[in-house]
């Protein structure tokens, strides 16, 4: 989505020095850094020592992504344990010698996280602009409500009251409501709003005849970590009904 910049990223690359971009230039160069930008969730020892490199290079450092943000679906089985039987289960017995894995987590589980940046991918009017208020000196802004706020500012009919699984609610704006303008439920590729109730969310759909692990897997999917122990408290509740 960086690269889908185009006439812009010319502009970037001229109010910037791009120290390290692998997809975009091949001199790239180690060094300190006011700003680093940070996509992907961590899941090997390997990356979880370069991440703590970047963050001591960096003044900044910015997740960008909702996998770097919140750890992505990879991470949507995190405080449900059973991380060792899943991963023999895709690689049996053979013996891995890049790097040790282990479940996938956010960037901030790791390291301390300046500024976040999600989606799936990012919208490059969000990078853009965040780019620009950097730049300027000054700290970008992103929207703190859900995608529902984008849909009322559109007109969009309420997904979620036509009887279709919506996340919205629980999701943080900046794609435009883009899904819900198409008259598809949003699925929460931005990841969990600031404001989150996912026990009211998880009633308003009961009530509407989802199955409870039908809506606690689309609740996880995108979620990850900030999900994760709210989503296992309901299903404590649940478990003693």
């Amino acid at each position: 989505m960086i690269l889908n910049c185009e006439d812009q990223l010319v502009d970037v690359l001229g109010a910037v020095e791009m120290r390290s971009f692998v997809m975009a230039k091949s001199d790239n160069h180690e060094g300190e850094l006011d700003v680093a930008f940070i996509e992907g969730s961590i899941s090997t020892e390997e990356q979880e020592k370069r991440i703590k490199a970047i963050r001591e290079r960096a003044k900044v450092l910015i997740a960008i992504g909702t996998c770097a943000c919140v750890g992505g679906p990879q991470a949507m089985k995190l405080e449900e344990g059973g991380y060792e039987e899943r991963y023999k289960k895709v690689y049996g017995n053979a013996k891995i010698n890049v790097s040790k894995a282990f479940e996938a987590q956010p960037v901030d589980a790791f390291v301390k996280v300046d500024m976040y940046l999600p989606g799936c991918p990012i919208d490059k009017k969000e990078f853009l602009g965040a780019v620009t208020k950097l730049v300027a000196g000054r700290h970008p802004y992103l929207y703190r409500f859900p995608v529902c706020n984008e849909c009322r500012w559109k007109e969009n009919p309420c997904i979620l009251y036509a009887g279709k699984f919506c996340a919205g609610p629980l999701t943080k704006a900046g794609c435009g409501a883009v899904c819900p303008s198409h008259n598809l439920p949003c699925v929460g590729c931005w990841g969990p709003t600031d404001d989150l109730n996912v026990s009211s969310e998880y009633a308003l759909l009961k009530e509407k005849g989802y199955k409870p692990d039908e809506i606690i897997k689309k609740i996880k999917k995108f979620g990850g970590a900030n999900v994760a122990k709210l989503v296992k408290d309901i299903e404590k509740k649940e478990a003693k009904k």
